[in-house]
């Protein structure tokens, strides 16, 4: 495709319609929402203003971003926190011309402090549900184990998470990754398997490669969560590629947490190259400075991608989903239909 204008690559990012399939809820809360929430609910935070929140955001490694992470969940406490902070995120997808969010949610981070399972899960699920009827976006929710904790807490929250199952479409696996192999959660997934659900893992962003086949022989993963370090593998990035095996893969993450040195050395344009079906994805992107469309621009302009391979991204977002086969056909055959004009 040529390109037609200076700007060409943002006017093609903003046209064309996008799924999220890497979304942390609770990572999505913005320092103003932080306050409102801290107010209402008369929790004490230790920060003065929302500068002080903001620039208390300055990370070195995952588990800096970690811990003041899980500090900003303190202030979700009813149905109604859970529903205003998902809300806003869809609102912001849909200014960013999101079609589609599977979203990630960790219980356990709620349930260790007292907030109920289904105060979460039933304020996340309303605002899906509004979000569908008003915004026009579908979605899928997915409950995410925190690996730094033990196997059984994990089937514990499986077990509880039972009378929501219907409404849940999948297990994951998130939080610290060293030291924390996906083969700790074995039995977890399969449980999970057993009940039908799709299974999505974090590996490889500062696990080494053998995680990454971990999630992949042991758990069973029908998508890798970042698996940027897969690409020290060749024999493991020839198989990610034969079995079509979606990478979600989140730019301003990588760069916020110093996985990547700067965006001109994201692996993004290496995955297409190598014929990986990479998406691109938010994150927390309240933490890590910017929503979907944000690290679309930012890491199309630093690695000067091509309009086709901007339009590969958009098609494998919906590929990568758990959408049904016909639903993933409309999106893509739109994306296509956007090219051809763009060209």
């Amino acid at each position: 495709m040529p390109d037609p204008s200076p700007n060409w690559r943002h006017a093609l990012i903003d046209a064309l319609p996008k799924a999220e399939l890497h979304l942390h809820i609770e990572g999505s809360l913005e320092p103003e929402m932080l306050f409102a929430l801290a107010r209402r609910n008369g929790v004490a935070i230790p920060f003065a203003s929302v500068e002080a929140v903001r620039a208390a955001y300055s990370f070195t490694n995952l588990q800096d971003f970690l811990d003041i992470y899980y500090q900003g969940m303190g202030v979700l406490l009813t149905r109604q926190d859970f529903f205003d902070l998902t809300l806003a995120y869809l609102t912001r997808a849909k200014a960013d011309n999101v079609r589609h969010v599977e979203i990630f949610f960790d219980p356990q981070g709620h349930t260790e402090r007292g907030v109920a399972f289904g105060t979460a899960a039933d304020g996340i699920l309303d605002a899906l549900a509004e979000g569908e009827a008003r915004l026009g976006i579908t979605s899928g929710l997915i409950l995410c184990f925190l690996r730094h904790l033990d196997e059984e807490s994990a089937l514990a929250t499986l077990n509880e998470a039972g009378p929501w199952l219907g409404r849940i479409a999948g297990v994951g696996l998130d939080s610290s990754e060293l030291g924390h192999p996906p083969a700790k959660f074995a039995r977890v997934f399969a449980a999970a398997r057993g009940l039908g659900l799709k299974l999505v893992a974090h590996a490889g962003e500062e696990g080494p490669p053998p995680y990454v086949t971990e999630a992949l022989d042991v758990l069973g993963v029908d998508r890798i969560d970042h698996g940027n370090r897969a690409l020290e593998d060749p024999a493991l990035v020839a198989r990610i590629v034969s079995e079509a095996i979606t990478l979600t893969v989140c730019p301003l993450s990588n760069l916020k947490l110093c996985v990547i040195p700067g965006l001109a050395l994201s692996p993004v344009k290496r995955m297409l190259d190598l014929g990986i079906r990479a998406t691109i994805n938010s994150d927390d992107p309240a933490y890590f400075g910017g929503y979907v469309g944000a690290n679309y621009r930012a890491v199309a302009d630093a690695l000067e991608l091509s309009a086709d391979e901007i339009v590969t991204l958009a098609r494998n977002s919906f590929a990568g989903s758990f959408l049904s086969e016909e639903a993933r056909a409309r999106h893509i055959a739109e994306i296509e239909a956007i090219a051809a004009a763009f060209a």
